[in-house]
């Protein structure tokens, strides 16, 4: 076993709980909508939330490709690994409501949340830039017009994200978000 698949079970780990977490929500929101008389109103914002969640936490996953060669096995990278992939559990878990029998409108709790689970996903990407930017064969990368301008719109719209308050801003810009990874994957 290298060193990268010994990491990498514990990165996986945490990070397929995390989607587990996010599925999990949509399909217990969808549950509850569809019992008879049920006052649950999904909306757009959560489940475009958790559509976002899962396209970022898909972007670490293949970054951790990207970097194999580089990771070796210490306890200082065990807990790095562990706090990143635990953060993307903590931010996965709070895009969906609990309790949908009292949280009916979850436009409101995606307004109640979003900048935790945003903010999260915000603080874990400049970890990974600032580790990248620590070592020179990734550093390169990170200032290709190309990669910058694709980082600059994504730390935009994360911004806007947390920021905008009219909800039909909020559902155009995570539409946005979720469009972005979804055009970088296609590039």
């Amino acid at each position: 076993m290298s060193d990268f698949e010994f990491i990498f079970a514990l990165f996986g780990l945490l990070l397929g709980l995390s989607l587990a977490e996010v599925l999990g929500g949509l399909a217990r929101a969808i549950e509850n909508r569809r019992r008879p008389s049920s006052p649950a109103r999904i909306g757009l914002l959560t489940p475009l939330l958790g559509a976002f969640v899962i396209l970022d936490l898909l972007s670490f996953w293949q970054a951790a490709w990207v970097v194999r060669e580089t990771v070796g096995v210490s306890g200082k990278t065990l807990m790095a690994v562990t706090a990143f992939a635990s953060s993307y559990y903590f931010a996965a878990h709070l895009v969906f409501p609990r309790n949908a029998d009292t949280d009916v409108d979850f436009d409101a709790h995606f307004f109640r949340v979003r900048r935790i689970v945003i903010g999260i996903l915000l603080a874990l990407l400049l970890c990974q830039l600032g580790w990248y930017s620590t070592i020179p064969s990734l550093a390169a990368h990170l200032f290709n017009p190309l990669s910058a301008a694709l980082t600059v719109v994504l730390v935009g719209l994360m911004l806007g994200a947390m920021t905008v308050r009219a909800p039909r801003w909020s559902q155009a810009v995570m539409i946005a978000l979720v469009c972005r990874y979804v055009l970088v994957y296609l590039l």
